[in-house]
């Protein structure tokens, strides 16, 4: 049988940041994050920087395992990478965000409908 290998470190990654971005402010952090490439680039940063677990399995065999249950030092190692990796990013593009995600309006300047 083919085996195939799945990178356990991954799917952890993947729900850490989800928590984590859950504490950052929607516009701009979590709006920024939500563009599949940039959550694919904080993603790839924090993986490259934690060992990473993988298991072989048979490509037909579906695995019984959701998430690799990670040590409490290895989860704060993994929040600290994250937060980094936002930072990081976040600085790096800058100028893009200004164009990409437009800047919250105050409500009190937005035009009004009632006049009809």
């Amino acid at each position: 049988m083919t085996k195939k290998i799945i990178n356990l470190t991954l799917s952890a990654v993947v729900e850490e940041i989800e928590d984590v971005l859950e504490t950052y402010p929607y516009h701009p952090y979590r709006q920024l994050f939500s563009i599949p490439d940039l959550r694919q680039e904080l993603i790839a940063y924090v993986l490259s920087r934690v060992s990473n677990r993988y298991v072989a399995v048979d490509e037909e065999q579906q695995p019984s395992f959701k998430s690799l249950h990670l040590l409490t030092e290895e989860t704060l190692c993994i929040k600290i990478l994250i937060h980094k990796g936002i930072e990081k990013i976040f600085h790096k593009k800058e100028e893009q965000i200004t164009h990409r995600i437009p800047g919250v309006v105050d409500p009190g300047f937005a035009p009004s409908n009632w006049f009809g």
